[in-house]
């Protein structure tokens, strides 16, 4: 069986190693703290409404610092796997639960890179629920990642602290500049390579971007009216505004009669793509003022059978932002049934699964 001293390659100096650690560290704790944010708009009780491109960033960040994560992982993992044949394999109780939490780590970095990477082509081939389940593993991930860091500090602080350097004659294979160099290029071309799904002018030169390319009335659609089981809406829908003491119903063409906001909005979902639009349609603020309904926290209610977002919630702020549309219009042209119609909410920095399609009723709470 090899010994560790029989891997002698300039990429398995701690040098590269360290580097590649650093490099790593900032591109997990971009895609924690941006999930974190993820989380926080998608269920949280407070979320901004401006800049109207927040959510977009911010996701864009996560999804994007993720992929480029994949390239310096494997890099990181080819520089230092010699040390798996360092004998004894545990040399004391401090150093089991370094290797322990160093498993860990490994396991739960790979489950959320591949997951992410599925749910970022809209692929869950497996039984449990992806929302819930990344949240939870990024938390086991992020305390691996403190616990492991804490306990190489030393050879961490090392590495950093020595130049790269020439690498000594002698030694055979990739030099450390050559292998950082490589690692970032491949770093490099993974984000080229994706990055179009989240920045418009990238796009055409993003070989690999996801769901940016123009869709139907000029915008993708991750969910279908037959996906959704929504059938062709009748001259019968009436959108329903309950609150406190009062109700109304309108149709469409009472909708469009009243006082029309025109605003340039994006649609970004978790998945990490985004495009913008030209949404037309009803303020919310405009429209419970009209029915003489109060602003406060409203429930949205979809003619979607099922599904985890049928309804949700526009939290006061929202509501209250002249910029929240009941949108009837996209791009000049009424909205198709695909896109929401008869009427979809729209608003500003609101993750794209909350920006529910086919509204049948606004319940407004106190």
């Amino acid at each position: 069986m090899p010994r560790e001293s029989d891997f002698t390659a300039p990429a398995h100096d701690v040098r590269v190693a360290a580097r590649l650690g650093l490099a790593l560290g900032v591109t997990f704790g971009l895609c924690f703290a941006t999930g974190l944010l993820s989380h926080i708009g998608q269920h949280g009780s407070w979320w901004p409404t401006r800049p109207v491109d927040f959510y977009r960033i911010t996701q864009g960040v996560h999804v994007l610092s993720g992929i480029v994560a994949v390239p310096l992982l494997l890099a990181k993992l080819w520089s230092v796997y010699p040390r798996l044949f360092a004998r004894p394999v545990i040399r004391s109780v401090p150093h089991a639960l370094e290797r322990g939490a160093l498993f860990v780590l490994l396991a739960a970095a790979f489950f959320q890179l591949a997951t992410g990477l599925f749910n970022s082509a809209q692929s869950y081939p497996w039984p449990f629920q992806f929302v819930p389940t990344h949240y939870a593993v990024a938390w086991v991930a992020i305390g691996a990642l403190g616990i492991h860091v804490a306990t190489k500090l030393p050879l961490i602080h090392d590495g950093l602290s020595r130049r790269v350097g020439p690498t000594e004659p002698g030694r055979s294979g990739l030099s450390r500049r050559g292998f950082l160099a490589t690692t970032g290029l491949a770093a490099v071309a993974a984000l080229v390579a994706t990055a179009g799904a989240t920045v418009p002018w990238l796009y055409r030169v993003s070989p690999l971007s996801w769901r940016a390319a123009k869709g139907p009335q000029g915008v993708p659609i991750n969910r279908t009216a037959n996906a959704a089981r929504v059938s062709r809406v009748g001259t019968d829908w009436r959108l329903t505004i309950r609150w406190p003491g009062g109700s109304r119903a309108l149709d469409r063409v009472e909708l469009a009669t009243l006082p029309q906001r025109t605003a340039r909005l994006p649609i970004a979902c978790v998945e990490g793509w985004s495009a913008s639009a030209t949404w037309t349609g009803v303020a919310i603020v405009d429209l419970l003022g009209a029915v003489g309904a109060p602003t406060g926290r409203v429930e949205v209610e979809s003619l979607e059978r099922s599904g985890p977002y049928r309804t949700s919630v526009l939290l006061p702020d929202h509501v209250r932002d002249p910029l929240t549309l009941l949108a009837l219009r996209i791009n000049g042209e009424e909205l198709t049934l695909d896109h929401g119609y008869p009427c979809r909410i729209i608003a500003p920095t609101r993750p794209g699964v909350l920006q529910t399609k086919w509204v049948t009723a606004l319940r407004v709470r106190p």
